[in-house]
């Protein structure tokens, strides 16, 4: 099969593969054995006129504590909105954050030491394009930070013409993660054992304002992980000792509030010696005109899947994730009655079909908003590899009430 979009993919994959090789060959200056140099990095830029508040875009954002081996205890995100211009922009936030007037404050949760986190900001259109202001993001924790200069951004917000706004989300790989498209009661996974196989939980989310016609998309794994299942339309390829896969869909049509997932597993090494394999990337992009028919069927996402996802503009549609692997002693076999059931997990992405409903939703509020402030750090729930406490199921918009809402053109 031929491949319209491989050289968008081949340089996303080399941008991967030079991220993977940047993260292992940077010194690590000297710190504290109790401190944690935690970095604050803005992701993306730009929000498409015509998003709804009830598919308000999560702007990425990503936390890294890379420089040390400390965990970072109680990472906390306090955003300030009251630079943003009411007229272009509105701001979501979950009721489990404080809010103090334009200000509103969330505990993420924990980040281990050499990892890297993304979370997201929700903003939603009430205006025309243009600049929209100014967001003020800062992070910190209850372990000491040795630089705290780089834990705040003051990160401009302009407001794009409409068009479709694809994003990937990929969760972090443990030998019992459910494949389901989000990462909802799998706290304290199991990870990987050495020569075993788990399956890779990741999806790409049309949060736009228009429908995405024909889909590709492409997987780098981290070193000593290799494919032990791809779906069809993928070629596979190692590029500096990595594992990568190249996949197009040309029938795939992703109409807003769906996502596309298929079947992909994933194996570590006999010989891996390290508990955290890192990092591995997802990345997709919309390709120009759908023909032939899907070879997956998208699907309607439920609220908690619209949680986990991270919405992105063209600049930042690289989902990251890490692969935790097992390497305590091997128990010694003992005879048993029965075997014990190993929870295999479903590859179906919804308990919704193709509608989006079913029992799996979790419960829309009034509102119609979606999106919370939702990340991935520390053991609990919700994005990009990897997990967050979730904060909330209802949520409540500050900053701007918008009114009827204009067409999207």
């Amino acid at each position: 099969m031929t491949l319209l979009h491989r050289s968008a993919l081949a340089r996303a994959g080399a941008v991967a593969l030079l991220a993977a090789a940047g993260l292992a060959t940077v010194a690590t200056p000297a710190q504290a054995a109790d401190q944690a140099d935690l970095q604050l990095i803005p992701l993306s830029y730009e929000l498409a006129k015509g998003v709804k508040e009830a598919k308000a875009k999560p702007f990425k954002f990503q936390v890294r504590n890379t420089t040390g081996t400390v965990d970072a205890k109680d990472v906390r995100v306090t955003v300030e909105t009251k630079g943003l211009k009411d007229r272009k922009v509105g701001v979501v936030v979950p009721e489990g954050c404080e809010v103090d007037g334009t200000r509103f404050s969330c505990l993420l949760g924990d980040l281990a030491g050499g990892t890297t986190e993304d979370f997201g900001i929700p903003l939603f259109s009430t205006g025309r394009r243009g600049d929209a202001g100014k967001l003020v993001v800062a992070i910190s924790a209850a372990t000491a930070d040795p630089d705290p200069k780089n834990n705040k951004v003051r990160h401009d917000i302009t407001v794009a013409k409409p068009g479709y706004d694809l994003t990937t989300w990929v969760q972090d790989v443990y030998a019992d993660v459910v494949v389901d498209g989000d990462e909802a009661g799998e706290a304290n996974l199991t990870p990987v054992r050495p020569g075993q196989t788990a399956p890779l939980d990741w999806a790409v989310y049309n949060g736009g304002s228009r429908k995405a016609t024909g889909i590709a998309y492409h997987i780098t794994l981290p070193a000593d992980v290799t494919f032990a299942q791809l779906p069809e339309g993928c070629v596979e390829q190692e590029l500096g000792g990595l594992a990568q896969a190249y996949c197009q869909d040309d029938g795939a049509v992703l109409r807003p509030g769906e996502f596309y997932a298929a079947e992909v597993r994933v194996k570590v090494d006999a010989d891996a010696t390290e508990k955290v394999l890192r990092p591995g990337f997802l990345f997709a992009t919309g390709l120009d005109a759908a023909e032939g028919q899907p070879e997956e069927e998208p699907k309607a996402a439920t609220s908690l899947q619209r949680k986990a996802f991270t919405e992105t503009d063209p600049v930042d549609n690289i989902a990251q994730f890490d692969v935790f692997v097992d390497l305590s002693p091997a128990p010694s076999p003992t005879p048993t009655g029965e075997p014990t059931p190993t929870g295999q997990p479903t590859a179906t992405p919804t308990s919704g079909g193709g509608n989006g409903g079913g029992s799996g939703d979790g419960g829309l509020p009034v509102t119609g908003v979606q999106a919370g402030l939702i990340g991935g750090i520390g053991g609990a729930v919700l994005l990009a590899g990897g997990a967050l406490v979730v904060l909330s199921r209802r949520r409540k918009v500050v900053l701007v009430t918008p009114g009827d809402e204009k067409s999207d053109s």
